[in-house]
């Protein structure tokens, strides 16, 4: 499975990467914010300068994936072919390894006829092809990271060994690092696992105290940098102001209208330069929670179309809007299906197991909060779709596994 899906995402990128070597705006779309941190790295400047001038100490983007990109710069160079190429190489290698946790997933909840086809379907699933080939962004590390965590998570409900559940916590300090919104879903599932343990009179609090123990131990240095730097708690990222401001403002034609971010519209990229990052997101966020508060209404109305955006892809089907996403209409059809075949797995986990549904509900309910309040992007579902391809495979697997009965006790009939 990980040789054939590796070799998949290889060739896609091959048709894919041209546009990435475009020289305009200095190389912006090689890798946008993480190819100039990972620049700032290389040339002695520190974990800086995510958009186009030298603006100081930045805390944008976790460190991960921009130190992974520099390291990439150090050896190959910067912005040329072949560091690309070893980019998408590697962003393909994640996501084809992600079929290993995939199938352990699904195995350890739904049996090795599920394991099997969620592997297989891990392979040829479009959204990971396309985002490993073509995208330069933390998603496609982010998920395999949150995959091997949430297996992780799946087996410590029947561990009481110390060691097994602080390698939970380097797993998901270590994703905390590359993506921020796997906090979302591991601390949750941290707990529930902890409460189940309780509920069947085994020790827990120790276990789950060594994990905790060695995500503070991993997070902790990043976080007192950022104090330091900005005389403010960031423990992770430190740009959720402006995420906020992005979503919720006089244009909602669009999830995501351009024109509000510093590095497409020169007035935000003026602002940027005078207040500074810390001060220019905390002056976006004042403006954000203003327009909340003048407009509750359209806030709640919007928010509920985030959340169908999230799970379906349909935000609009106005002129305007597809001309911005032609493909729009063929994503609407396959997301939603997808997504139906998820929830029609956890429907049938739900009914036949409730404490195996939980983690996968849980995770769910959880990861996207943060997008419904401020605003989504087509790549923020990604680290959730392999539960999803799970599930789904489930829900196949169990249909076919209930017809052949029915048939096969129609024929004894």
């Amino acid at each position: 499975m990980v040789l054939v899906g590796l070799a998949l995402r290889l060739v896609v990128a091959g048709f894919l990467y041209p546009p990435h070597l475009n020289p305009a705006r200095d190389y912006w779309k090689y890798a946008g914010e993480v190819g100039r941190i990972a620049r700032s790295l290389i040339e002695g400047q520190g974990f800086s300068n995510p958009l186009f001038g030298n603006t100081g100490p930045t805390a944008w983007l976790a460190p991960v994936f921009p130190a992974f990109v520099a390291g990439i710069f150090k050896l190959f160079g910067i912005y040329t072919k072949a560091s690309l190429f070893v980019i998408l190489s590697s962003d393909s290698l994640f996501a084809a390894l992600t079929c290993i946790p995939v199938y352990l997933m699904a195995r350890e909840s739904f049996g090795p006829v599920a394991a099997r086809l969620a592997g297989w379907v891990w392979v040829f699933f479009p959204y990971s092809i396309y985002f490993s080939a073509d995208f330069i962004w933390p998603t496609t590390l982010a998920t395999l990271l949150l995959s091997v965590a949430f297996l992780m998570a799946l087996r410590l409900e029947g561990s009481g060994n110390a060691r097994e559940w602080a390698w939970f916590g380097a797993t998901a300090g270590v994703a905390a690092l590359t993506d921020p919104i796997v906090m979302s879903v591991l601390p949750v599932l941290g707990a529930w696992m902890c409460y189940r343990r309780w509920r069947m009179g085994v020790r827990w609090l120790w276990p789950a105290t060594a994990a905790v123990l060695v995500v503070i131990a991993l997070v902790g240095p990043w976080t007192v940098r950022n104090y330091e730097v900005f005389h403010r708690f960031i423990p992770l990222r430190g740009n959720f102001g402006f995420e906020l401001y992005c979503g919720n403002n006089k244009d909602d034609w669009h999830w995501g209208p351009p024109g509000y971010h510093p590095s497409d519209n020169a007035e935000e990229w003026r602002q940027f330069q005078e207040l500074g990052e810390a001060g220019y997101v905390t002056e976006k966020g004042r403006e954000a929670r203003k327009y909340i508060e003048a407009h509750p209404g359209q806030y709640a109305i919007t928010t509920l179309r985030r959340i169908v955006y999230i799970w379906t892809g349909y935000w609009s089907f106005e002129r305007r809007y597809l001309v911005e996403e032609p493909f729009d209409p063929a994503n609407i059809f396959f997301c939603t299906g997808f997504t139906l075949m998820g929830f029609l797995g956890l429907r049938r986990a739900w009914r036949n197991e409730p404490n195996r549904a939980m983690p996968y509900l849980l995770a769910f309910l959880f990861f996207p909060i943060v997008y419904y309040l401020t605003h989504p992007e087509d790549y923020h579902r990604r680290p959730i779709d392999p539960l999803m391809v799970t599930l789904g495979a489930y829900a196949f697997t169990a249909w076919r596994e209930s017809r052949a009965k029915l048939v096969g006790g129609g024929k004894m009939l």
